[in-house]
């Protein structure tokens, strides 16, 4: 049902080399959607590009970009304009989780890199494409959250700050973008398993952690997020401006 919807439609996903940007990426491919990946590596951006592409036969393109640089962001999102000549769906899913400690002991420079990155980032990426999609009267927003924006974990204020501002912001967003027929929604994904994370869930307390926080006992794969961001790509006007939560039921114990 996707395909038939989608197929042809210009996607822009921030962080989409790796991790849920990467997924995000992999299923617009598979419906038949021309994908930009944006992230400060150009060289893992074209690598994946590069793949897609051939695997796929869809017009890609890499860009090098900082989401946390407001020229960077706007060249970057003029540059996707210019080459592809319109931007149909966007995917915030650049992000860091920064250094782990009490709040007490968190110094500026280190709350910064978390903020400045997973919620300005966002922020930034959404205004300048905001623009864009205003102007066609038309356009999906996808950002994603946590579950941490939702829940409180300890010594990890800058992201769990920075996820609860996004989930927020996207709703504030929706209310705007509205009348512009611009969907605005958000993911709020619980624990995957990738790249980023796989040596830690490898570990003894890694397993004794998803035995006993996450009711479904397993790391969510990350295909399991691919029918979401179609479904959201493809939104009827009337979703927006809220949340999916896919997390194994891990928020609601």
């Amino acid at each position: 049902m996707y395909q038939s919807d989608l197929k042809g439609k210009i996607a822009l996903v921030s962080g989409g080399y790796r991790g849920i940007g990467e997924t995000a990426c992999s299923a617009f491919a598979k419906a038949g959607i021309n994908v930009a990946i944006a992230a400060r590596n150009y060289n893992l951006c074209k690598q994946k590009t590069d793949s897609l592409k051939s695997d796929y036969g869809i017009e890609t393109l890499a860009l090098q970009m900082d989401v946390s640089d407001t020229e960077s962001v706007k060249n970057g999102v003029n540059k996707v304009k210019e080459t592809l000549g319109r931007i149909d769906i966007l995917v915030n899913a650049a992000g860091i989780s920064g250094v782990q400690k009490p709040a007490v002991e968190l110094i500026e420079s280190e709350f910064d890199e978390v903020f400045n990155v997973d919620f300005k980032g966002t922020f930034f990426v959404c205004k300048e494409t905001a623009k864009l999609m205003i102007a066609q009267n038309a356009g999906k927003i996808i950002n994603i959250a946590s579950i941490l924006g939702k829940i409180a974990t300890p010594y990890m204020t800058g992201y769990c700050a920075s996820k609860a501002a996004v989930i927020h912001f996207s709703k504030v967003l929706a209310l705007e973008l509205i009348k512009h027929n611009i969907q605005v929604n958000v993911i709020c994904p619980g624990y995957f398993l990738t790249d980023i994370n796989k040596a830690f869930f490898e570990t003894q307390k890694g397993k004794q952690y998803i035995n006993e926080r996450i009711p479904i006992k397993r790391l969510g794969n990350v295909e399991e997020l691919e029918s979401t961001f179609l479904y959201l790509a493809a939104a009827p006007a009337f979703l927006t401006g809220t949340e999916i939560i896919i997390d194994g039921a891990q928020t609601i114990i």
